[in-house]
C-alpha cells in the first residue's frame, strides 16, 4: 500500500527555481514539501551547469591573463596547471554550496522527499524511489524539473567521446582537437575554457550568426575578439562522421565545399528542452506548447488552478535568473499575494573572454516596435581602467529613446560584462534618461565609467573623446 501524504505545496525539482519557490513559500508561512530526483539540490546549474562552468571560465580568464603578461615578458615562465586539481577545486565549490542549501532547507523546515513525480490527477502525484512509493495530496503545486541536452538525432551509439555539457564541465581530459557542435553560451564558453586549457577548438553553428537576440555589431565584436583563441565556422553543418580507435573523422560542408576534419572529442550544444515527459501531465490536464514547454500566464499560473510552472519548463530564454524570479511570482501568488512577471528586462550573459551582455530593447527590436531610437557606442580603448588591466577589447553600447531620451536598452562586451551591466538594467527599470547617468558621478578609473562615458558621447559632452555627430 502507498504510504499517502497531506501539504499545502508541493515543489517537483530541486534546482534555482524550484529551490527557491521552495524557500520563499516557507518564509510565508506555507507547509512545503520539495521533491528532488538526486542526492542534492541545486539542480543542473549548481552541479553541472553554471557553477562549476564559470568556475572553469575564471580559471580560463586568469590564465589568459597570465598569458598576455608572458607575452610581454613581464613573466618569465609558461603557465603550468594541473587539471585534476581544478577538478578538485571545483567539486569543492560545489559541496559547499550543496551543503548551503541543506542548511537552509533544515532551517525552514521543508520535507525534502527523494523520488521521481508524476501526476495521478490534478490534486494527487505519485512519488517513486527506489525504496517506496508514495502519494501526495496537495493544495497547490509548482513544477520546476529544468531542462536537459537536446542529443543529436544521428549519433546512436554512446561513445565516450561525444561529449554533452555535463561530460564537458567535469573535465574527462583535455582534448588535443575538439569540435563543438552548436555556437550557443553552452558551447562558446566551452571553446573559451578548452581552449584556453590548450585545446584547439573548432566551434560549428548552422546559422550565419550568433547571439540572435543581441544586435549584429555586439555579436561581430565578439566574433572578431576570438578569432585568434578558436575557430568559429558559421553557415556550416555536419556532413557524415566516422568513428574509429585512433579519432573521429568529421566531414563539415561549408558554402557546398566539403572539408574533412579529425577531432578528439566532441562536444554537443545544440539546445535544451524541458523535463516533462516523467510528469504525465495529460493526468491533470496541463496545457503545453507545440515545443513541449508549459503555457503559464503572468502569474505563472498554468491553466489548472493551483497548478504552477517555473523555470526553463516554461520556455526561452531559459536563464536561471528568470526562473528565481518566477519562484517568488508562484510562492507569492499562492500565499495570497497579488504579483505578477511583469518585467520583459530579462539580462543575457555569455560568460566568454570577452563577456558579451545584453539587456532591454535591441535596435532591431525597437525597429520592429517603430521606435524612434538612437545609440552611443563607446569604445574601451579609450578607457584608462580597461588599458591597464589588459581589457581594451570591450565596448559599451546604449540604446535610448529618441522622443524623450529614456535609455531603453543596452549591450557591453568585455571582461566583467555581464557584472557591469546591472547599472544598466536598474536605469530601465526606473526608467532613466541618459541625463540621469551622464550626471551621475562615476569613479575614475573605473570600468562602469564605460557606461557614462557612452551616455556623455550621446549627450555630445564627451572630453576623452571628440565629439562627432
Amino acid at each position: 500500500m502507498n504510504k499517502v501524504i497531506k501539504t499545502d505545496l508541493v515543489v517537483i525539482g530541486g534546482g534555482p527555481a524550484g529551490y527557491s519557490a521552495a524557500f520563499r513559500a516557507s518564509d510565508l508561512g506555507i507547509q512545503t514539501i520539495l521533491i528532488e530526483k538526486y542526492s542534492v539540490l541545486g539542480g543542473v546549474c549548481l552541479n553541472v551547469g553554471c557553477i562549476p562552468s564559470k568556475a572553469l571560465l575564471h580559471f580560463a580568464k586568469v590564465l589568459e591573463e597570465y598569458k598576455e603578461f608572458f607575452k610581454l615578458n613581464i613573466v618569465n615562465n609558461k603557465p603550468e596547471f594541473n587539471f585534476k586539481k581544478i577538478q578538485s577545486w571545483k567539486n569543492n565549490l560545489i559541496h559547499q554550496m550543496n551543503d548551503g542549501l541543506k542548511v537552509l532547507s533544515k532551517y525552514r523546515n521543508i520535507k525534502i522527499l527523494k523520488g521521481i513525480a508524476s501526476f495521478i490527477n490534478k490534486n494527487k502525484i505519485l512519488i517513486k524511489n527506489k525504496q517506496e512509493i508514495k502519494e501526495i495530496y496537495f493544495k497547490n503545486i509548482i513544477i520546476a524539473t529544468g531542462s536537459s541536452a537536446i542529443k543529436l538525432p544521428y549519433i546512436k551509439s554512446r561513445d565516450k567521446r561525444i561529449w554533452n555539457s555535463t561530460d564537458a564541465v567535469n573535465i574527462p581530459c583535455i582534448p588535443k582537437k575538439m569540435l563543438i557542435i552548436g555556437a550557443g553560451v553552452i558551447g562558446l564558453e566551452m571553446a573559451t575554457v578548452y581552449s584556453s586549457l590548450g585545446s584547439k577548438v573548432d566551434v560549428i553553428e548552422n546559422s550565419n550568426t550568433i547571439f540572435s537576440s543581441a544586435d549584429d555589431d555586439v555579436s561581430l565584436f565578439f566574433i572578431k575578439s576570438i578569432k585568434n583563441r578558436f575557430n568559429l565556422m558559421l553557415n556550416s553543418k555536419i556532413d557524415s562522421m566516422n568513428f574509429s580507435k585512433k579519432n573521429i573523422s568529421v566531414k563539415i560542408k561549408r558554402k557546398q565545399i566539403i572539408e574533412e576534419k579529425q577531432y578528439d572529442v566532441i562536444l554537443v550544444s545544440i539546445g535544451r528542452f524541458p523535463n516533462i515527459d516523467l510528469l504525465n501531465l495529460y493526468n491533470a490536464g496541463v496545457n503545453q506548447d507545440n515545443k513541449k514547454f508549459i503555457i503559464v500566464n503572468n502569474q505563472c499560473q498554468t491553466n489548472v488552478p493551483g497548478i504552477f510552472a517555473i523555470g526553463d519548463v516554461t520556455g526561452n530564454p531559459m536563464l536561471a535568473h528568470k526562473g528565481i524570479y518566477q519562484a517568488h511570482i508562484a510562492a507569492e501568488v499562492i500565499s495570497g499575494k497579488n504579483h505578477y512577471f511583469d518585467t520583459n528586462i530579462i539580462p543575457n550573459i555569455c560568460y566568454t573572454d570577452p563577456e558579451v551582455s545584453w539587456v532591454g530593447l535591441t535596435e532591431k527590436e525597437a525597429i520592429k516596435q517603430n521606435l524612434k531610437f538612437k545609440s552611443s557606442t563607446f569604445p574601451w580603448k579609450a578607457s584608462g581602467r580597461a588599458c591597464v588591466s589588459n581589457s581594451s577589447n570591450g565596448i559599451t553600447k546604449l540604446i535610448f529613446n529618441k522622443i524623450n531620451n529614456k535609455i531603453i536598452g543596452g549591450a557591453i562586451v568585455g571582461r566583467t560584462a555581464g557584472e557591469l551591466l546591472g547599472e544598466i538594467t536598474l536605469a530601465i527599470e526606473m526608467g532613466c534618461d541618459i541625463s540621469d547617468i551622464s550626471l551621475t558621478m562615476h569613479a575614475h578609473p573605473t570600468l562602469y565609467e564605460s557606461i557614462q562615458s557612452s551616455s556623455k558621447m550621446a549627450e555630445g559632452t564627451m572630453t576623452d573623446l571628440l565629439n562627432i555627430k
